[in-house]
């Protein structure tokens, strides 16, 4: 029998030498969450949620596409210049960047990045058809699946290369708004639209239906969905991949990991974003809604400088976080469930303004609504820390990541 009180050495460094390997694993897991990007990505949800909650509000907005989100005067203008086109630029961008990542996380478990992506955009593309038909037809998860396989066929592409792949699908953009201008401006003025009875009569349908009992609300979106999904995909699909590819070069530049680099740059950014894209997105406001050539012109404009506006918010985040660590501590649980956020928004803003529970939609004053938005994202944060204190993901991350890692046995990770 061997005393427990003498340590042979043999045994002594087998102990010491688990101990250090699971440290190791554990200091590996930790860095493979990049706290700057959960925090950009908390961020984000909360410029996707004002966005959006407008067209819970009003939606004749939807049924009508004759309006913006945001409610109308001030409220609508500010939502305009600072928020709409913006944050999901943020979003897209990111989800480049986590592709790098989850690409990273494959290759360390000896998985097939193939397999792995194909899965995944699966069940993205699966949570965005009920979130769509369920609660908000707005929905982007569809297109982000869709535009990953785009990634996955081209993730052998080099960083330079996706950068110029990039800037050539913006400029394409922007000509072509500026081709659309140019043709109105050979067309005749045409005179300003009357009143329209059919429309007034659809947009009263559609808040019948959104604040009526929630059969009402599914059929209504079982209609609206589709249309949707079409204009999202056309017109926000673009420059998605622009913002996936730009993400992309990112990640494998592994800019958010090395401080010292992007430290440099933030300056610039918000040079360029609040000296060029500020001044745009009022414009951009001034403009939306009148038609003609000068609201054509704008959204060439637009494409090219929501990007830079979306950059300098983030570098002004990242200095933020860089002088008060609690700021980041407050977002990046909100960042590392963001799907589960993402889908919390629409969930909460249904309970507040559809037939699933008060039935608001059009009684709130737009600053009202705002009010709501900000009521909601701080419940989420919340509700993202309390949960990540007893689970690893968010309840929608852990089946994404299941689904994933599938087949592929116990101790399967899906990356960051």
């Amino acid at each position: 029998m061997v005393d427990p009180g003498i340590c042979q050495k043999p045994m002594c460094a087998d102990t010491s030498t688990l101990s250090v390997e699971k440290m190791t694993q554990s200091d590996a897991t930790t860095r493979s969450r990049i706290h700057e990007v959960d925090a950009i990505r908390g961020f984000a949800l909360a410029g996707i949620l004002v966005a959006n909650i407008g067209l819970f509000a009003d939606p004749a907005l939807l049924s009508t596409m004759g309006g913006e989100a945001g409610g109308g005067g001030p409220v609508r203008f500010a939502v305009q210049a600072l928020v709409e086109t913006k944050f999901y630029v943020i979003f897209a961008f990111l989800f480049g960047y986590s592709f790098t990542l989850q690409m990273r996380s494959a290759r360390r478990a000896g998985a097939s990045v193939r397999a792995r992506t194909l899965r995944r955009c699966l069940g993205l593309f699966v949570i965005g058809v009920l979130h769509g038909l369920l609660f908000w037809v707005g929905d982007i998860l569809t297109l982000y699946a869709a535009l990953g396989l785009v990634l996955l066929a081209s993730r052998g592409i080099r960083v330079r290369t996706a950068v110029t792949a990039a800037a050539v699908i913006v400029s394409v953009l922007s000509v072509l708004w500026l081709l659309l201008a140019w043709l109105s401006v050979l067309a005749p003025e045409a005179p300003a639209p009357a009143a329209n009875p059919a429309e007034a009569a659809e947009a009263a349908r559609a808040l019948a239906a959104t604040t009526g009992d929630p059969l009402d609300y599914l059929g209504l979106h079982l209609t609206q969905y589709p249309r949707t999904a079409l204009l999202i995909w056309l017109f926000q699909g673009p420059m998605a991949m622009a913002l996936f590819l730009l993400g992309f070069a990112a990640g494998k530049a592994r800019l958010f990991e090395e401080p010292e680099r992007w430290a440099r740059l933030v300056p610039r950014a918000q040079w360029a974003g609040f000296g060029i894209g500020l001044p745009a997105g009022v414009l951009y406001a001034v403009t939306s809604g009148r038609g003609g050539t000068a609201e054509t012109l704008v959204l060439a404009l637009n494409t090219v400088t929501s990007p830079l506006l979306a950059a300098a918010y983030v570098a002004t985040l990242l200095r933020v976080i860089r002088r008060a660590p609690s700021v980041s501590s407050a977002l990046v649980p909100a960042g590392r469930s963001a799907a589960s956020n993402y889908v919390g928004q629409s969930v909460l803003a249904c309970l507040v303004f559809t037939g699933y529970g008060l039935g608001l939609a059009g009684w709130l004053s737009p600053l009202a609504v705002m009010g709501v938005a900000a009521v909601i994202y701080t419940v989420l944060l919340g509700l993202s820390a309390w949960w990540l204190r007893a689970h690893r993901y968010g309840p929608v991350e852990y089946g994404l990541r299941r689904l994933t890692a599938w087949g592929e046995g116990r101790g399967g990770s899906a990356g960051g």
